[in-house]
């Protein structure tokens, strides 16, 4: 969907639909909403008296203005009450408003969201996530396409000249932001016969050709030369040969050292000779959504032209059972020298992290921040509402929950306590790769600890966010794209 600016008087302009917001209270104090209700001969009054539209968050009432206005529609959306207005309700407001918008086949209309929420900061960068995120669909392998339509166009409608340049700021960031989000749910929603380790290299040698990112990638022969067994070995039985991804976007003063980055990429994840139970074994495809979120921050990031320095580093591979798949019992020496007895291989991508956690040190991260859908603990603890967030530096950890206050993607701190090392133990390597029933979010992350060396290190499990099955106003069901806008907003904050 195409974002555009138009700076024009909201009652006076015409389109096929208009979205308002509402509030369930203090509706007589909407200066707009008044002109609107005059114009309408009192109808908005009308439909709320009779309990047809109260302003209740997220519920949506479709009104044909039958003349009286340019706009042929209005779509009203509800905020909720006034007091409790959040920039993740306007979001949230809009996401409902574009879902409505497709279901009436319109395929272009206009928005004074953000002006009805005027009183909440960040409403119209809230307003164009919420439109840009829910308006999202991915159906290119169906040969019939579903009945809603495609909603091509947007106009935000602004009444002063002197809003235009900020306003038009604020698109063009918010739809690069949402374009890279909307790449990483395309990558981690495509099947996994397409989305191969290959395919993930591919996609990124791509992208930063066209962004102007380094980028390398390094074969099966390259992380022999380096001892990355920890990749290696859970790679062993597939027949697609894993990937090591980096990539380098590094704008701002050389002095510094960078954020490092590091994703997840298990492009298939049958839990190797540890086979996962067959019910929802179709949806780890996702197990490489860790990778796409790394990719699709260093997209967004470097679409702003942020002045900071930021490494991806993404180790792709894919889990199957075969002949010569790793086992349990095995031990696996891992590139920083330690071993790990196996006790799960469906206990993979912590094999795969560590190594990339290692290889991070070499460039001094001034931090170190993992994504990975790493455990099925996470979301018996958390479920699908917040991220967990593990590490060893409390104020890194605090500017990661801030941010993700901010955009709305929650993350829940648990301890990673020496205590949690008893669980990892093993009579015959440095630790297992699994400790067994208990705390499993938190030994994975006492886990990759051992691998970060001195680094200011967080570890986020994105177990539970990274697929929503219902479809939420802003967050259509399948891939979340999580973990993008939470990085940028980190990123600026700290150092944009």
């Amino acid at each position: 969907m195409n974002a555009r600016v138009v700076l024009h008087d909201a009652l006076l302009y015409p389109c096929p639909l208009l979205v308002l917001g509402c509030y369930e209270d203090r509706f007589s104090e909407n200066t707009l909403l008044g002109s609107v209700d005059d114009a309408l001969g009192r109808g908005l009054s009308a439909i709320r008296e009779a309990g047809e539209f109260t302003g209740k968050l997220n519920r949506t009432k479709l009104i044909h203005t039958l003349g009286r206005l340019p706009a042929e529609r209005l779509l009203l959306v509800g905020l909720g009450q006034r007091d409790a207005v959040t920039p993740e309700r306007v979001r949230q407001a809009a996401g409902s408003a574009v879902k409505a918008v497709r279901a009436t086949g319109v395929v272009r209309f206009a928005t004074i969201l953000h002006r009805s929420a005027d009183s909440v900061p960040g409403s119209l960068e809230a307003s164009l996530e919420g439109y840009l995120l829910g308006g999202y669909g991915f159906d290119i392998y169906k040969t019939t396409k579903n009945d809603e339509g495609t909603v091509e166009e947007m106009a935000v409608l602004v009444d002063e000249e002197g809003e235009l340049a900020s306003t038009e700021r604020a698109v063009s960031e918010r739809t690069t932001v949402c374009d890279a989000v909307s790449f990483v749910r395309d990558l981690v929603s495509h099947p996994c016969n397409v989305a191969t380790p290959a395919y993930l290299a591919d996609r990124a040698i791509e992208m930063a050709g066209r962004l102007g990112v380094a980028c390398r990638v390094l074969e099966r022969e390259d992380m022999e030369r380096l001892s990355m067994e920890g990749i290696l070995s859970v790679a062993k039985g597939s027949h697609h040969s894993p990937r090591f991804i980096i990539l380098e976007y590094l704008a701002g003063d050389p002095k510094k050292r960078p954020v490092v980055l590091v994703g997840k990429g298990v492009t298939f994840d049958s839990g190797g000779i540890s086979l996962k139970p067959r019910e929802g074994m179709e949806r780890m495809k996702d197990d490489m959504a860790g990778a796409a979120a790394v990719m699709g921050t260093i997209s967004a990031v470097s679409g702003l032209r942020m002045p900071v320095n930021v490494v991806g580093l993404i180790p792709v591979a894919e889990n199957m059972p075969g002949g010569g798949a790793y086992r349990p019992g095995d031990v696996v020496r891992t590139m920083s020298g330690q071993t790990v007895e196996i006790v799960n291989t469906d206990a993979e991508g912590r094999m795969l992290l560590c190594d990339a956690l290692y290889y991070a040190q070499r460039y001094r991260p001034a931090a170190l921040i993992d994504l990975a859908t790493l455990t099925g603990a996470c979301l018996v603890a958390l479920g699908t509402v917040a991220t967990a967030v593990m590490g060893n530096d409390s104020t890194l950890i605090r500017a990661l929950t801030t941010s993700g206050e901010a955009t709305g993607e929650r993350l829940w701190e648990l301890p990673v306590w020496d205590e949690y090392g008893e669980l990892m133990k093993s009579d015959i390597a440095d630790m297992k790769n699994a400790g067994g029933p208990h705390a499993g979010t938190i030994s994975a992350a006492w886990f990759l600890q051992r691998y970060v060396g001195k680094a200011k290190w967080a570890h986020l499990d994105i177990a539970g966010t990274a697929w929503e099955e219902k479809g939420k106003p802003y967050l259509p069901k399948g891939a979340t794209g999580v973990g993008v806008r939470l990085l940028v907003e980190y990123l600026q904050r700290t150092f944009g």
